[in-house]
């Protein structure tokens, strides 16, 4: 299984101070991806496919695990 993060920039944020962590998930049955939700969970999100579609509502830019984690860390914090 191969797991990818991006961090997600919208119009308030920045790519240093991203919006929020996606996760992309890929296996022998395809691909998934979840957000870091502001209740503290991963959920499922479409949001990377509709950019991918033309939706240019957020960007996403690839970062590494380590990267994912402090994120999700001041997430957390609030």
């Amino acid at each position: 299984m191969k797991v990818t993060y991006y961090a997600i920039v919208d119009d308030l944020s920045s790519r240093e101070e991203p919006a929020g962590v996606l996760r992309r998930t890929e296996d022998a049955e395809g691909e998934s991806d979840e957000v870091f939700t502001r209740d503290l969970a991963w959920k499922r999100s479409s949001s990377m496919y509709a950019s991918e579609r033309g939706n240019l509502d957020n960007k996403f830019f690839e970062i590494t695990a380590e990267e994912a984690e402090g994120i999700v860390g001041r997430i957390r914090r609030g």
